[in-house]
C-alpha cells in the first residue's frame, strides 16, 4: 500500500476535498496542485543528491499540496519544526540533506540570518513561485518516473531522543498509508466524514492520524493554521467535522473554555490521539457527546498499544504480543507490578530507521528487539500503565524535548558554572526544571534577558522553574544524580510568570 495509491484514488473526486477558512479545494484540484508543485520542484533538484525538500510552514493548503507532491513520489518532504530556532534549525536542515527549503511569508523570518550554506530557500508567497506552478503541467519522459513503491521514503519527521539531539525518522509510503488505512477502517471513516487537522503538519500526529486517515477513507479535510481551543467547537460546527486528532494537552485546553448548554450538539464522532489524562477524556466525551480514544505510539512506529472498551481509565491498553515489558538491563520480561521498558519483541514494526544516524537506529534495534525508551508496568489483569521515560528527555505540550540542548544554552551564561535540567511530571506531560550552580550573583531578570537573547532556544524549551544551589549531587564518576535534585532545599527558587522569572518560595518538586 502507498500514499500515492490513496491519493490517486481520489483524483477524480469533486464533492470532497480540503476546507480552509472560506476556501474549498476538491480532491481533483488538490491532486492537480500537488502534481504541478512536484513538476516544478523536480526541475530544481540536482539528480546526484537526495531529493529532499524541507517545508518550514504552519498548516496551510500549500503544505497539504506539498504533502501530496511527496505522496506522489516527486520528492521526500522534510517536516521542519517551526518552534526550532537559529543554529538548531540549521542543523536539522543540514542533517536531513535538504536541497531546498520552502517557507511562506509567515515563516520566512525564521530562517533569515541562519547559516544553511548553499541550500536554496523559496518563499511560496513570492510571485515567481506562484507563476511557476501555473505553467502547463508536462508529463515526465517515459520510464523516467515510475511512481513510488511501498518501502520508498516519503517523509522525514524530526523527533528528539535521549541524547537531546533531534533525529529524523524515516517514514515510508507503506508506513503512512497502512497507518491511515488502519485508523480509517477502525473508526469507519468514509465519504461522509470530515477530518479536522489543527495539529502541526510537520509532526507525525497530523500526517498519520489525520491527513492519511482522510485519504484512506475518501473523506474531506478541514484545515486550521494552528490549534485554537476557542475555535475548536465553532470549526466542528462550521465544517461538519466528524473526526479530529490531537497530541498532548488540547483536550485540557478545550475543556478550559466556557461551557455551553448545547456543546454536545455537534457532528463530532471521534476524538483520537495520545497523552490526554483519563479525567480529560471522560469530561470531553461527556461535554461534546463524542467518543474519545487515546492510544500509545510514536513517530518511529515500532510499538502501538490500543485501548479496548474494558481498559481501565489510567491504563494504556492490554499487553499483547509482540509488545513486552522487559528489564532494560537483562532483557527479561518483568513480573506484574514491576517497571520495565516497553519493547516490540518481534522486530521493528513500522520503524524504518533514522535518517543519517545509523548509531541511533542500531540503538533502537538491539538483538532484533525494538526498544521504545518508555517505561511501564503491567497490572494483575494484564493492562499496561505508563511509568515515565528511559533516558534524559521529557515531553512538553505533546513534543519530545532533550535536556542536553537546554543545558548547553544555560551554560553559555558567564556566571553559570554547572546546570542540570530535568522533567517534572504533571498531569499531562512534563514541566522543565533547571538547577544552577553559579559563580557570582545571578538575578532572575538577568537570566530572563539572557534567555531572550538565545536565538536557538525554542519557546517550549524555557524552564518553568529555576533553582539555585551551591553544588550538584554527583556519582563516583561525576555524573549528576538528577533524581536527588527534586527534593533538596535551595537558597533561591524562581518561577516563570508572564515571560519572566520571579522569586518564588521553594516547595519540593513532585
Amino acid at each position: 500500500m502507498t500514499l500515492a495509491a490513496l491519493l490517486t484514488a481520489v483524483a477524480e473526486v469533486d464533492d470532497r476535498g480540503l476546507y480552509h477558512d472560506d476556501e474549498f479545494v476538491s480532491w481533483r484540484d488538490h491532486v492537480d496542485a500537488s502534481r504541478r508543485r512536484g513538476a516544478v520542484i523536480r526541475g530544481l533538484l540536482a539528480h546526484d543528491r537526495p531529493a529532499h525538500v524541507g517545508v518550514l510552514m504552519e498548516n496551510s493548503p500549500e503544505f497539504s499540496y506539498l504533502l501530496g507532491s511527496a505522496a506522489l513520489g516527486s520528492f521526500v518532504l522534510v517536516g521542519l519544526n517551526t518552534t526550532r530556532r537559529g543554529t538548531a534549525l540549521a542543523a536539522d536542515i543540514r542533517r536531513s540533506d535538504c536541497q531546498i527549503v520552502l517557507t511562506d511569508n509567515r515563516t520566512r523570518g525564521l530562517i533569515d540570518g541562519t547559516d544553511i550554506g548553499d541550500i536554496r530557500v523559496i518563499d511560496v508567497d513570492d510571485d515567481s513561485w506562484v507563476t511557476s506552478i501555473r505553467d502547463p503541467l508536462r508529463s515526465p519522459p517515459p520510464n523516467q518516473w515510475e511512481g513510488p513503491r511501498p518501502d520508498d521514503l516519503m517523509m522525514l519527521i524530526f523527533t528528539s531522543g535521549t541524547t537531546g539531539d533531534p533525529k529524523a525518522v524515516r517514514c515510508t509510503q507503506r508506513k503512512l498509508a497502512e497507518s491511515g488505512a488502519m485508523l480509517a477502517d477502525r473508526f469507519e471513516i468514509g465519504a461522509d466524514d470530515v477530518v479536522y487537522l489543527s495539529m502541526p503538519m510537520f509532526h507525525s500526529n497530523a500526517v498519520i492520524a489525520g491527513w492519511s486517515v482522510a485519504l484512506a477513507g475518501g473523506a474531506s479535510v478541514a484545515l486550521r493554521r494552528r490549534f485554537s481551543a476557542s475555535g475548536f467547537l465553532p470549526d466542528i460546527r462550521r465544517y461538519g467535522i466528524t473526526f479530529a486528532n490531537y497530541v498532548g494537552k488540547p483536550l485540557n485546553y478545550i475543556l478550559a473554555t466556557p461551557e455551553g448548554s448545547d456543546d454536545a450538539e455537534n457532528t463530532l464522532r471521534i476524538m483520537y490521539g495520545n497523552e490526554a489524562s483519563a479525567r480529560d477524556r471522560i469530561r470531553f466525551a461527556e461535554r461534546f457527546g463524542c467518543r474519545v480514544v487515546d492510544g500509545f505510539g510514536s513517530t518511529e512506529g515500532g510499538v502501538a498499544i490500543t485501548r479496548t472498551p474494558d481498559t481501565p481509565p489510567e491504563a494504556l491498553g492490554p499487553l499483547r504480543p509482540p509488545t513486552s515489558v522487559i528489564d532494560p538491563e537483562t532483557g527479561v520480561p518483568v513480573a506484574a507490578g514491576e517497571v520495565g521498558e516497553i519493547v516490540n519483541a518481534s522486530g521493528p514494526g513500522l520503524f524504518s530507521g533514522y535518517y543519517n544516524d545509523p548509531g541511533a537506529s542500531a540503538d533502537r534495534m538491539r538483538d532484533g528487539v525494538y526498544h521504545t525508551g518508555d517505561l511501564a508496568w503491567v497490572d494483575d489483569d494484564g493492562y499496561l500503565h505508563f511509568a515515565g521515560r528511559l533516558g534524559d528527555w521529557l515531553r512538553v505540550d505533546g513534543e519530545n524535548l532533550g535536556t542536553g540542548p537546554i543545558e548547553r544554552i544555560l551554560l553559555r551564561h558567564p556566571l553559570i558554572r554547572q546546570v542540570a535540567v530535568y522533567g517534572v511530571p504533571v498531569e499531562i506531560g512534563d514541566e522543565i526544571e533547571a538547577v544552577l550552580v553559579t559563580d557570582g550573583d545571578l538575578s532572575a531578570d538577568d537570566l530572563t534577558r539572557f534567555l531572550e537573547a538565545q536565538s536557538d532556544l525554542g519557546p517550549k524549551q524555557w524552564p518553568h522553574r529555576v533553582r539555585l544551589t551551591h553544588e550538584l549531587p554527583d556519582t563516583a564518576t561525576f555524573k549528576t544524580v538528577k533524581r536527588e535534585l527534586r527534593d533538596i532545599a535551595v537558597p533561591h527558587s524562581w518561577t516563570r510568570c508572564d515571560g519572566r522569572y520571579v522569586e518564588a518560595e521553594h516547595t519540593p518538586s513532585r
